[in-house]
């Protein structure tokens, strides 16, 4: 099978500005198609994007009315994409020349692989947390938000950080419980066994709650440590930062009542809706003078 005539890549922008331009020139050599759906961008980058790739019958644009979110954005551009194998990739996010082809030849050597992502890089070149990481249980989570995740070294099992970044790379292809949603490349037939993402989150947390269903589903999700990229992190989300704050919240919370409510006891998910909240609290303290600043037009002294 040729990777141009498998893989079509999906890409939600909501003013992501020029990044843009720069995810899709990295994907489109080696696409069947890259479908970009737009949730009601106002910065001007669809039409840089048109005119960057000025009768490229490989790009194709879909306009949401109004912001969808990302999960319904996504489950969008799947019904436009013809592809066997579907790349999700964020608009923040530039592919090494070569990492779809690694990512897909993973795939297509075990049937049982539904989903696989890449080695996400930070622009120093450092590995980028959330690209290969375990399953963030709620006691996970909440060893990590009160740094017991220190004790790790003495007693792993029990203080383990769900973030493996900070482990030696793998030199080979590994199975890993979760990869990131700025790079998955799906098997079509294992998305229409599992289903499409949960259209209940708006952002943030999709990912891992669609990770979560590929495995109890008995899919392989794998993390290719050779398939290289940049994610210019935070892109689309610098110019709203409350509002993306309380959308992850949200999202960690329905994911945790989702999967785990049935296995913790009551008194471990209060401590950690406390400690998500808590949380939420600390960004909004950080970031509401300045976009109190935004909505009146003031600038900073």
């Amino acid at each position: 099978m040729e990777i141009a005539s498998a893989v079509s890549v999906v890409i939600v922008n909501y003013n992501a500005g020029p990044g843009l331009v720069d995810a899709v020139r990295s994907a489109i050599s080696d696409a069947r198609e890259v479908v970009v759906v737009d949730n009601a961008s106002t910065d001007g980058s669809l039409s840089c994007l048109r005119a960057t790739f000025v009768g490229d019958s490989r790009l194709r644009i879909v306009r949401n009315e109004e912001n969808l979110g990302f999960a319904r954005a996504c489950n969008r551009g799947v019904s436009e994409a013809t592809g066997d194998f579907l790349l999700f990739l964020n608009p923040d996010c530039e592919l090494d020349s070569g990492a779809m082809l690694g990512l897909l030849a993973v795939m297509l050597a075990d049937g049982e692989v539904g989903m696989a992502g890449g080695l996400l890089l930070n622009p120093d070149g450092s590995e980028q947390a959330g690209g290969r990481r375990a399953v963030p249980t709620p006691w996970r989570s909440l060893v990590r938000t009160v740094g017991l995740s220190k004790l790790a070294r003495r007693w792993p099992r029990v203080f383990f950080d769900f973030y493996l970044h900070k482990q030696p790379l793998p030199a080979q292809p590994v199975e890993v419980e979760a990869i990131s949603g700025a790079c998955m490349l799906v098997r079509r037939n294992a998305m229409l066994d599992v289903g499409p993402l949960d259209e209940a989150y708006f952002m943030h947390c999709e990912d891992l709650d669609w990770c979560m269903r590929f495995r109890l589903s008995k899919w392989k999700i794998m993390f290719v440590p050779a398939a290289g990229m940049v994610h210019h992190h935070g892109v689309c989300s610098r110019a709203r930062p409350i509002f993306v704050a309380w959308h992850k919240h949200r999202g960690m919370m329905l994911f945790y009542r989702k999967f785990f409510r049935h296995q913790y006891p009551g008194v471990v998910m209060w401590l950690v809706a406390i400690g998500v909240w808590l949380r939420f609290a600390f960004v909004v303290v950080r970031y509401l003078p300045g976009h109190v600043r935004s909505v009146l037009g003031l600038k900073r002294d």
